[in-house]
This record gives structure tokens, C-alpha cells and sequence, in this order.
């Protein structure tokens, strides 16, 4: 879903929008070499490479080959990268919405690692930006110290 919202509109971002933001931002995002992880998408354009099997396998390499991965998707995707830990950082946009419900971004975990807060930001007085990198590797599921 992720993917098909974005090369739905960067492709084409200067037909949709006259925001300064979005003109800059187009090209950057046409040229940057892009990785989607889906279990039904194939192919894709836009100097775009599909992983659809071995996605723990596949992100490990390129993190450990140096390659500096930006990842967009759903809370599925980031639990399960969490779990294998491939997450350093994480950036959560707050849209302030009162729904009463939805789905969680992090499911429960039976282990747990440090968080520091490296920015935070405020985007038109209303979405706010919250950086934090992770500061200790997970620790391993089992009792907690007391």
C-alpha cells in the first residue's frame, strides 16, 4: 500500500503540486535507489528492487554491506524488523486524529531496548516528528530482572 501511494504521486509530484517541498524532493526520489518489501508485488519501476522472501536475509546484507536503508511501511513490517533487530532508528510522524481505535504500531514484545530521543520537530502546527535511535541491542526474551 505504502509503495503504490508513493509511485503513484513522486513520479509525477510536479503535475500534482506547486509545494517547493514536493518540487525538491521528486527528483531525489526518482533518482534514489529504492527497496520494497511485499508479499504479492513482483516488479517495480523506478530503479526499485522487490523482496518478497528471506527479508531478514536480504536487509541484513545490504545494512552490512554499508548500504544506509530509509524503510516506509506498516506496523507488520516494523515489528517484524524489530524482532530480528534491523531497526536503528525510528522516525513516527504523530497526525493527531481522535478515532477511538486502530491498529497498535508496536505489538507487545516480550523483550526490550533503549530509545533516545535524537530530534523532535513540528511540522505546520499540527504533525509532529519524533527521532529516536536506538541505544542497546533487544535482549533476549525470558524472565525480567527484578
Amino acid at each position: 500500500m505504502v509503495w503504490e501511494m508513493m509511485a503513484g504521486y513522486w513520479p509525477q509530484a510536479e503535475q500534482h503540486s506547486t509545494h517547493e517541498h514536493d518540487l525538491a524532493f521528486a527528483p531525489i526520489w526518482r533518482a534514489a535507489p529504492k527497496i520494497v518489501v511485499s508479499r504479492t508485488l513482483e516488479k517495480a519501476d523506478w530503479n526499485t528492487r522487490v523482496i518478497g522472501e528471506d527479508v531478514v536475509e536480504e536487509l541484513t546484507a545490504l545494512k552490512e554491506s554499508g548500504v544506509t536503508l530509509l524503510l516506509f511501511g506498516g506496523s507488520a513490517l516494523a515489528a517484524h524488523l524489530t524482532a530480528h533487530g534491523l531497526i536503528d532508528e525510528y522516525r513516527i510522524f504523530v497526525h493527531p486524529v481522535v478515532l477511538g481505535g486502530g491498529k497498535p504500531v508496536f505489538r507487545a514484545r516480550a523483550d526490550r531496548f533503549g530509545l533516545e530521543l535524537v530530534e523532535s520537530r513540528t511540522f505546520d502546527s499540527q504533525v509532529v516528528l519524533l527521532r529516536h535511535r536506538r541505544t542497546t541491542p533487544p535482549t533476549p526474551p525470558g524472565p525480567r530482572p527484578s
